[in-house]
């Protein structure tokens, strides 16, 4: 029997049940990071600054630097000797990082694009079936950005729902930006309405944050209630094992962008509920390293939403999807021009977005073929 159907009413996180110390729990963070090193260290700083409140954690941190170039990894060792540091000799991207990570710590084996890592219960390590490790497995999970700070006490947070309500699969955190207004940091997975959104903006402009473009209510935050959602940010997400074992690991046919949505999909779809958590509060920059290559981050975008709409979308909102953006596309082309006409962006970013546009109208309309399993 899997967890679907089970309905959990919503919590506070403040009451002393939620406090109450049931045994240790262990947690893996982990924290993948390119080019960013002032970022990561305030980020790691934070993240065991927020650990210093729990006393029932056994948690560990693991950072994966994606062959950064800037000194990220020798400052890791240097300044975090506590943190376990992987130091990738190529870029894996935000799930081939991330799965480095799990499958060492023993949480994975093969990529997750052709099913489920493993049966429940038990970790496929090469190919077979160990279950008498399971103990030696974190029992929990966070991915957390770089250029994200996790305020007080909202890791504990995060882990003692988790811990209090065994049906739920993860729950995401309160994100905030650093100047403390509030960030959308919890969705619905992608529909038509949000594609459309991203190349005509609705009027009133309100509808920004409506349903239709995949958010939540306000109120829903502010009431400090835990709700359930369809998927969170993978700039604070953490995970049950257990979940992980029955969806496998993150898919890295994604190199950028829309990993954590096909991953809670699939975490959905294995009958694990999802949750935000807006008592748990973290400061999320956004967007940190994703700027260091504007055109190539414009292509990774849409290359991810190509493969997440191959692999979710039935064909008929399939083919609506390419419709709209065959219709889209032109148009951001023209903002583009305009633009440029302005002298708000230089010759060579307008020919490099114009080119990017290029790729990306061709892969819908069949002209490049992405390899979705």
């Amino acid at each position: 029997m899997t967890n679907a159907g089970k309905h959990m009413a919503p919590i506070s996180l403040t009451d002393k049940a939620s406090r109450q110390s049931t045994g240790s729990l262990s947690l893996a963070i982990v924290v993948v990071s390119y080019n960013v090193r002032d970022l990561l260290r305030a980020c790691l700083a934070a993240t065991y600054a927020s650990l210093a409140h729990e006393d029932d954690l056994d948690a560990m941190l693991w950072v994966v630097d994606n062959a950064s170039t800037d000194g990220s990894a020798e400052m890791t060792a240097s300044a975090f000797p506590q943190a376990r540091l992987i130091a990738s000799l190529m870029n894996l991207g935000f799930a081939g990082g991330n799965n480095l990570a799990l499958r060492t710590m023993g949480l994975g084996g093969t990529s997750p694009s052709a099913g489920p890592d493993r049966p429940q219960g038990a970790i496929a390590v090469g190919g077979r079936i160990h279950p008498s490790d399971v103990d030696s497995v974190p029992q929990l999970v966070m991915l957390l950005n770089p250029d994200a700070e996790p305020r007080a006490d909202a890791i504990g947070r995060m882990a003692r729902f988790l811990r209090d309500h065994p049906a739920a699969g993860g729950v995401g955190a309160q994100l905030r930006y650093p100047d403390g207004r509030f960030q959308h940091g919890a969705f619905r997975f992608p529909g038509l309405w949000q594609l459309w959104f991203d190349f005509f903006p609705p009027r009133p402009r309100r509808l920004l944050d409506s349903r239709l473009n995949g958010r939540y209510p306000l109120a829903s935050y502010e009431a400090g209630e835990p709700f359930p959602i369809d998927f969170a940010l993978g700039a604070a997400l953490m995970v049950r094992r257990e979940a992980i074992w029955d969806a496998g690991l993150l898919d890295e046919g994604y190199f950028m962008y829309a990993e954590e949505v096909d991953w809670c999909w699939r975490i959905r779809r294995a009958g694990w509920p999802l949750y935000c958590a807006p008592a748990a509060t973290v400061v999320h920059h956004g967007g940190a390293s994703t700027r260091q290559f504007r055109a190539r981050s414009f292509i990774n975008l849409w290359r991810s939403r190509y493969r997440l709409y191959e692999r979710f979308y039935s064909p008929a909102k399939r083919r609506l999807a390419s419709l709209i953006v065959s219709i889209g596309m032109p148009v951001e082309a023209h903002r583009a021009g305009v633009a440029a006409k302005r002298g708000e962006i230089p010759a060579d970013e307008l020919s490099q977005r114009l080119e990017a546009i290029r790729q990306v109208t061709a892969l819908f309309r069949g002209g490049l073929r992405v390899e979705v399993r």
